[in-house]
């Protein structure tokens, strides 16, 4: 990632963003909140006529402008099927997607609402509806750009990057991997043959806003191709008997408008061991970034990889 891009979005600045919005063709009102994301930078403003949008600066190098766009084609065959999505505003040139320098924007339209803390029975149901829905759409077009979840690049990449930069801890590497490597091993067995797809691909419950009684999907910056269990654990990653409850709901919910094969819920904890192996990844490769410090500062301790390492070894009991 060439320097001077990096260290432009690191310190993006009030001033540059609604300069690089008005260069993209809106007039702007001198109003620019910065909205909680760690991997790009997100603003709450205002144009002229009042109305409120939010703008995403993508960080450098992370994706490639024809994967952000299957991500901004994504969000127009959600919102043209009614699908309750945050969606890109075009540009007046008819565009999503800019440029300044060296770094990726783009506009979507701002919606109100809440995140939910947690989900009653008939939450996690409509929850279901919705994500088949989303889902539905996902199948009808293929994305050749984006990110697949296998684990070739949840686990065993990120395990090559952990060991060339010696970020385990020398009495905790051999378990870690030992675990992580297992968990792989499971992962692609029961992968194979299953349906994949468009998806979220980070469907937790802090990417929903519920505003009178409505959800609405935001970020789909994570989207990649994969099976629809990703949607569901990732809301819903509850062990317990209450856990099962809702995904039960969940299920029941998403069967109304889209068969669910059952027999990938036995995915969840080897998709859980490669979220947690590439989130740890994730910290590990942003810590130049001064945010990740601030957020995270136990990352990287010994009790850090001593905790990653036990639920790891916890999943492959379970797995």
């Amino acid at each position: 990632m060439p320097t001077d891009q990096t260290d432009l979005f690191l310190t993006l600045t009030a001033e540059h963003v609604l300069s690089s919005v008005e260069a993209g063709g809106f007039s702007c009102k001198p109003v620019c909140f910065p909205l909680n994301s760690f991997e790009n930078r997100v603003y709450l403003m205002e144009l002229e006529d009042d109305t409120r949008i939010v703008s995403k600066f993508y960080r450098p190098g992370r994706w490639t402008s024809a994967q952000i766009l299957e991500e901004h084609q994504f969000l127009i065959d959600l919102a043209a099927r009614e699908v309750p999505v945050c969606p890109t505003l075009p540009f007046p040139d008819g565009d999503t997607l800019k440029e300044v320098d060296g770094i990726r924007y783009c506009l979507f339209e701002s919606r109100g609402g809440r995140a939910p803390e947690e989900l009653t029975d008939e939450h996690a149901e409509r929850l279901g509806m919705l994500v088949a829905r989303m889902h539905n759409v996902g199948a009808d077009r293929e994305a050749e750009h984006r990110v697949h979840i296998t684990p070739d690049n949840y686990i065993w990449d990120n395990l090559q990057w952990l060991e060339e930069h010696d970020t385990l801890p020398e009495a905790l590497a051999k378990r870690y991997l030992d675990a992580a490597e297992y968990i792989a091993g499971v992962a692609e067995d029961y992968l194979e043959g299953v349906e994949t797809h468009r998806i979220h691909g980070d469907f937790h419950l802090g990417n929903l806003l519920l505003r009178d009684g409505v959800f609405n999907v935001l970020d789909f910056d994570d989207m990649v191709v994969g099976p629809a269990v990703q949607d569901m654990w990732l809301a819903l990653p509850g062990r317990d008997a209450w856990g099962r409850r809702q995904r039960e709901c969940f299920m029941e919910g998403y069967e109304r408008f889209r068969a669910f094969d059952r027999l990938t819920l036995r995915l969840i904890e080897p998709l859980r061991g490669m979220r947690m192996v590439h989130y740890a990844t994730w910290l590990a490769r942003r810590w130049h970034d001064p945010i990740f410090p601030r957020t995270w500062p136990h990352f990287g301790t010994e009790k850090y990889w001593q905790e990653e390492t036990e639920a790891l070894e916890e999943m492959v009991g379970i797995i």
